[in-house]
This record gives structure tokens, C-alpha cells and sequence, in this order.
């Protein structure tokens, strides 16, 4: 009879978690955060703004610099990347490169989200960079940019180092950024694979992020450990449509990890519903310039959602387009604005705006006959 009651209680803990309105949650962790991934709203938050070490959490942002270069096109998955003897030498958490070696980023990329490869990370913060030094004030330049107050970053790995702090919501955003990519969950969703497949230095991979294999919603993204940092991880997972992100840090162990952060996320799924008025790629507006080939399509860069309590319901949603001067020719994907979203009037968020396509200058015979055309037809 008592294991009976004893299943019991044990079967009804995340009911009683989510019994109140101020939830207890990741009582065992230093700080902890939950937002909605695309508004960044914030469900849930503990010592949120808390200055301390992220371990490799550090990778987040490492992460979203490398995805960034991939998307301006400064470097391409299949690029090769030779490491260097600093790269080679990067202790902790490696993919055991040797001096020379080559790679593609493709796979240095796996054996940072999967394997939390400090070597991996210096290779290529190197590659893009030049130096590891100027890869790190471009990891701070970000910050800077994004508005984090509580993040100074020294390294690019997060091996521990005097200065070199972040906190559970600065965490919480830059991964809001980082899965904008929707590429990174090709390698943050992957539980076991192998580098140098069928040689003899053939390497097995196994995510350090095990709610990836246990948990069905959980998709990414990324752990961390030292011993002055304690345990930490950052996840994400997507349920119904809505992408929640948390963020522990200074957990006691592996399994509180865990097990704080499904708890975080059951909560957040429990309470809330998003519903998507803006999808990525979005045509919001035609444009025609005098001097550009063709009519340019502007197209959202990322989806919006907004966010409520299951019982609250979303009101009037209204749009305002603001566009700059756009330059003739320009690359697709070129930010040209913003679309500012309005619930009942008030501004809750915007999404940037994009040309869909390259938008390649006409040439003076194209625009003379452009002319003569419209002359004949009238259409002037």
C-alpha cells in the first residue's frame, strides 16, 4: 500500500508544480529563466539577471556567429578549415583534432552542437575571424548589439577564466537569435553520430544534451560544466507550434538538470499557447524602382507568434510597414525594414523585412526600353 501512494505522489509532482500562480521551479538551480522563443516573452524567471559562469553555454553565442557568417555567405558548410596548433591544443570537451588536420565546417559545426568540441570552436572562430581574439570581441560586439547588460565573454568555448560571465536571460536570448536558423537543429537534434567515419581515427559523438534522445519535444541546444559554473544548460523545444527556450544554470548535477528543465518547459507548454500571425518568408509588400530589373517582393525574414495564458484571448492585430531607402543592386535576404505588429493599437513586437531575391541593377538599354514600352501603351 505505501509504494502504491508513493507512485502516486510521485505521478502527481508536476500537477502540484503547476498548482499556483507563482510556480515553485528550478528551486535547486542558481537562476533560471523560460521565454517564448520568437516574442521573447518571459513565462518564468529565478535570479534571472545573475552574473556567472556558462561553461559551454558560451557555444551559444559562437554558434550564432558562425550561423551568421553562413548566411551572409562568408563561409559555406563545405569550406575546409585547417587547424591550427592553438586550435589542436584546447583542453576539456574536444573532437581530438590534430595540428593540420583538415575539416569541413560542416563538421566542425556537428562537434560543437553535439559533442561541445572546444577544439572545434577555436578552429573555427579562427576560419572567420583570423585570430581567436578577434572572434571573441565579435562574440561581445553581438552582445553589445543585442542589448545584454550581464554577458562579458573571454573565449569563445567557455573553458573556465577570470571575467568571462553570462546570465540565464542574456543566455535566453541569444539563443532567441540563434534558432532563428532553422539549419542549427540539422546538428542540436542529433544524439549520436560519427566524424572521420570508416578511417581509423573514426570518432563517435554522443550529445552531451540528453533530453534530445529522452524527451519528444526538446530539439537543442546546449550544455555546460565546469567546476566554478557548475551544471548548466540551455534548451529548446517545440510543442503544438510554439518553441519554448529555458536556461539553468549552477544546477547541482546532471539528472536536476534535466529534470528542472522539463519541468520549466511542461510549465510553459501547461500555461500557454502561441498562435503564428506571420510566417517566415512572408510577402508583405510589391516594390518597383526605376533602376532595379525587376519588381522586389519583401518578404518576412522570421515568423512572429503572439503568446497568451490559455483562457486570454488575443485582440485586434494590425501591422505598420517601415522600409528604408533600398540599394540598387542588392543581395536577397538584404534587411529593407521592419513590420512593426500592433495588438489593440499597442506595439507588442516587429519582424525585420528582406528582398526575396537579388535585386540586380537595369541596364541603360533595359531602362530605354522600358521608356519606349510605356510610351506606346500609355503606361508612363
Amino acid at each position: 500500500m505505501k509504494k502504491i501512494i508513493l507512485v502516486l505522489m510521485l505521478f502527481l509532482q508536476p500537477i502540484m508544480v503547476f498548482a499556483n500562480d507563482k510556480p515553485t521551479l528550478a528551486s535547486a538551480a542558481k537562476s533560471a529563466i523560460l521565454i517564448e522563443s520568437t516574442t521573447g516573452k518571459i513565462i518564468f524567471e529565478k535570479n534571472s539577471h545573475e552574473k556567472l559562469a556558462p561553461a559551454s553555454m558560451t557555444k551559444i553565442m559562437s554558434m550564432l556567429i558562425i550561423m551568421e557568417n553562413i548566411d551572409k555567405g562568408t563561409i559555406k558548410w563545405n569550406d575546409k578549415v585547417t587547424a591550427s596548433a592553438n586550435a589542436s591544443s584546447m583542453g576539456g570537451s574536444q573532437i581530438l583534432l590534430e595540428t593540420g588536420e583538415v575539416m569541413t565546417v560542416k563538421d566542425l559545426f556537428k562537434g560543437i552542437a553535439v559533442a561541445s568540441g572546444n577544439d572545434a570552436v577555436v578552429a573555427l572562430a579562427e576560419h572567420i575571424a583570423g585570430s581567436e581574439e578577434e572572434f571573441v570581441k565579435m562574440m561581445n560586439d553581438k552582445a553589445k548589439e543585442l542589448g545584454l547588460k550581464d554577458t562579458v565573454f573571454k573565449n569563445p568555448h567557455g573553458l573556465d577564466i577570470a571575467n568571462h560571465y553570462s546570465s540565464a536571460h542574456d543566455m535566453a536570448i541569444i539563443a532567441k537569435n540563434l534558432v532563428k536558423y532553422e539549419e542549427v537543429f540539422k546538428f542540436t537534434s542529433i544524439y549520436e553520430d560519427y566524424l572521420r567515419k570508416g578511417t581509423d581515427r573514426e570518432l563517435w559523438l554522443v550529445n552531451t544534451n540528453k533530453l534530445v534522445k529522452f524527451n519528444k519535444y526538446v530539439d537543442g541546444l546546449k550544455t555546460g560544466y565546469t567546476k566554478e559554473a557548475g551544471y548548466c544548460l540551455t534548451s529548446t523545444a517545440i510543442k503544438n507550434g510554439m518553441r519554448l527556450i529555458s536556461v539553468v544554470m549552477g544546477e547541482p548535477d546532471t539528472e536536476t538538470r534535466s529534470k528542472e528543465t522539463v519541468e520549466l518547459l511542461d510549465y510553459g507548454f501547461a500555461k500557454y499557447n502561441a498562435k503564428t500571425i506571420i510566417d517566415k518568408g512572408q510577402i508583405v509588400d510589391k516594390i518597383k524602382k526605376e533602376k532595379s530589373l525587376k519588381e522586389i517582393n519583401i518578404i518576412t525574414k522570421n515568423k512572429y507568434s503572439i503568446i497568451r495564458e490559455k483562457n486570454k484571448k488575443i485582440g485586434k492585430i494590425t501591422y505598420k510597414l517601415n522600409l528604408n531607402n533600398i540599394k540598387i543592386p542588392s543581395k536577397k535576404n538584404t534587411k529593407v525594414g521592419t513590420l512593426i505588429i500592433k495588438e489593440n493599437n499597442k506595439k507588442v513586437g516587429y519582424v525585420d523585412v528582406v528582398s526575396k531575391d537579388d535585386v540586380k541593377k537595369t541596364s541603360i538599354i533595359q531602362l530605354f526600353g522600358r521608356y519606349l514600352k510605356s510610351a506606346i501603351t500609355g503606361d508612363i
